[in-house]
């Protein structure tokens, strides 16, 4: 028998540089690894109510396409985070991993260039290199884990993760984040489904074996021991909104057996603003109002935001614009310097150590 039976939709299979051979090149340094320690700590004390008074800020693009702008806008973010400590633990934004509902550009880690070659062993390069400057500044850095295999490459210098919409109800992605070194949030559902994020957190806390890679690139049984730090981020959906104290109060009773002191991040964009990248300050305020009214159980806020607001199409061979997302749109930066520090008014300032 002549013809092919395995890979015959498959054009080609190239190997993969090992996790160990990128971290080699560009190793974590101790300064950030300080950092990382140290924040993962502090999200770990807000979730589980030993530190009451602050509030955890996922800030920053969308997705990050432009290493040069990512750069410049934790370079903006770097003061704010610091001049607001003892209310916000901000940590920015940096997601590399798009998922895609059909078609499009799934991320700087699958297609570092934009250009449709999907050199990923570039972009595994690049996305590491962007997080270790960025932690070198000081500011620590948070993603969506999209892809199994990339947390290897990467995941050292993370200090928050989430798991997406449409991820949430995966048990590759439930096993994963069981894990992972660094606290989890997992949103609702794309329509807007609660128990498919509330029964990810409750798989995530427990051990698991599953196939996945080691620090030489090789096959390997993963065993994990369950993650304690998770927590669930609203996000709307189906067209409907769930960030009103109502659904909050339903959240919240909801995890109550999860033994998470703070279990709520309300992402702010996405179907709680309607889609509308303007109204996330809306849903800020409304969400740290109830914050300060003593609905404890609200840990955090995510908003997207980049250098220039609203969003560009992109398109192959087009220049395009600095600072302006090509995927969801965005607040500007200097909408999102005024919304923190408005939001940051509201809260009565406790001391940091």
């Amino acid at each position: 028998m002549n013809r092919p039976i395995d890979n015959q939709h498959v054009i080609e299979i190239k190997a993969l540089p090992s996790p160990r051979a990128i971290k080699t090149k560009l190793p974590i340094t101790d300064q950030a690894a300080a950092l990382v320690v140290e924040t993962r700590e502090a999200i770990r004390r807000i979730l589980h109510g030993e530190d009451r008074d602050r509030l955890l800020v996922i800030v920053g693009p969308c997705s990050i396409h432009d290493p040069e702008a990512a750069y410049e806008y934790a370079g903006k973010l770097k003061p704010i985070a610091d001049a607001l400590r003892d209310r916000f633990l901000i940590v920015m934004r940096t997601y590399f991993e798009k998922p895609r509902t059909t078609v499009g550009w799934k991320g700087l880690i699958n297609d570092p260039r934009l250009d449709g070659t999907c050199d990923i062993a570039a972009g595994m390069e690049l996305a590491r290199a962007i997080l270790l400057r960025i932690n070198q500044l000081g500011l620590p850095c948070g993603t969506e884990l999209l892809d199994p295999i990339s947390p290897q490459y990467i995941a050292d210098l993370i200090s928050w993760a989430a798991i997406g919409a449409r991820t949430t109800e995966s048990q590759t992605h439930r096993e994963m984040a069981s894990g992972v070194s660094m606290p989890v949030g997992f949103k609702n559902g794309t329509e807007g489904s609660l128990q498919v994020a509330i029964n990810a957190m409750t798989s995530a806390r427990a051990p698991h074996h599953f196939v996945g890679i080691n620090a030489d690139g090789q096959t390997a049984i993963i065993k994990t021991m369950g993650n304690p730090d998770r927590h669930l981020v609203l996000r709307g959906g189906g067209g409907r909104t769930n960030y009103e104290a109502q659904d909050v109060a339903k959240a919240e009773a909801a995890v109550a057996g999860e033994g998470i002191t703070r279990p709520i991040m309300i992402d702010c964009s996405h179907d709680n603003s309607k889609k509308d990248h303007t109204r996330q300050g809306l849903v800020a305020r409304e969400v740290l109002q109830q914050f300060v009214e003593g609905r404890q159980s609200i840990m955090g806020l995510m908003l997207e935001s980049n250098l220039n607001p609203g969003k560009q199409a992109w398109k192959e061979g087009v220049a395009l614009q600095h600072g302006v997302s090509i995927t969801d749109a965005c607040l500007g930066w200097n909408e999102t310097e005024r919304l923190l520090t408005e939001l940051a008014t509201v809260i009565t300032p406790k001391p940091v150590s």
